[in-house]
């Protein structure tokens, strides 16, 4: 059954990862409300990628203000009433969403997750499960595909004189969660370059310092829309437990994310098709040859 409601609000603040990976689901609410008007909630950060999204009409910047800020909470309480939303999708299932629903949106339709419900196995299947509750289907949640996401990138690849199929690396991650980083990526990408391949390894804006250690064509500070771009012309993509990872999964990109211990393969999600995990008990004793061998054998197996 398809429902029509005039004014939708969805709340995702991020992290990156999660919001690419509810793209899948951001298009099944689509799917069942086709004439709604559908706004996002989200961070300043990922205003500009998600005005891209066909799945959705607005977007409104929440600044996630301290909750002794009323002057900041009164403004925003007023910037979503202006919308009159009749109903309230809740995607982010936080302490700050539900307080939100007590004291800003407290006469709109709220379909979220409630305190006393059980924690979902992922994040992804908590919202897959949330849709169903609703008598949504879920036909696109757990098959993202973000292909309006990437750009054209030949002109920025031909400047890097990067002209042959190549193997992309993701050797970072988020600054605030360096246990996920694999510390082999250099020798990696010498060993992949004695093998013949093209390697190009993709760099955040706080990982400019590891441009020198790492041998093969460096690219850094891209776009969101340029980081698509390049992710997408890889023939294979190796990365952490990040969301340029998650990017290329929802891109269908052959690849590997790597895992340590302190986070799960099982809930990321982030396995899909013909991209992988591979999960450690150590980091620092994974070893090249391991990666290489099963690196070795996706690409064998194209």
């Amino acid at each position: 059954m398809v429902k029509v409601t005039n004014n939708i609000l969805i709340i995702k603040h991020g992290a990156f990862g999660d919001l690419v990976q509810a793209e899948g689901v951001l298009k099944d609410i689509r799917h069942f409300h086709p004439e709604a008007c559908i706004t996002l909630l989200t961070t300043p950060a990922f205003k500009a990628l998600m005005l891209r999204c066909p799945h959705i009409n607005h977007v409104i910047i929440d600044e996630r203000p301290p909750f002794w800020n009323i002057k900041k909470l009164l403004q925003l309480k007023r910037t979503l009433h202006l919308q009159d939303f009749s109903k309230v999708y809740d995607l982010q299932n936080s302490s700050r969403t539900r307080l939100y629903r007590k004291i800003l949106l407290t006469h709109s339709d709220w379909v979220c997750r409630l305190e006393h419900e059980e924690a979902p196995i992922s994040g992804l299947k908590g919202l897959v499960s949330l849709l169903e509750k609703n008598s949504i289907e879920a036909n696109h949640s757990f098959s993202p595909n973000i292909a309006w996401m990437a750009d054209d990138v030949s002109k920025l690849l031909e400047q890097h004189k990067i002209h042959s199929s190549f193997i992309a690396l993701i050797p970072g991650c988020s600054a605030k969660h360096p246990e996920k980083r694999w510390p082999y990526y250099a020798q990696l990408a010498s060993r992949l370059i004695e093998l013949g391949h093209t390697v190009v390894s993709i760099l955040g804006p706080d990982e400019k310092e590891f441009a020198h250690k790492l041998p093969g064509h460096i690219l850094h500070s891209l776009s969101w829309f340029e980081l698509a771009g390049v992710l997408n012309k890889a023939c294979y993509v190796i990365g952490n437990d990040t969301g340029p990872s998650h990017v290329a999964s929802c891109l269908n990109k052959p690849g590997l994310a790597i895992f340590g211990p302190k986070t799960s393969a099982a809930r990321s999600e982030i396995g899909r098709g013909r991209f992988r995990t591979y999960e450690a008990k150590d980091l620092y004793q994974l070893s090249v040859d391991t990666i290489l061998e099963k690196v070795t054998q996706d690409l064998k197996g194209r």
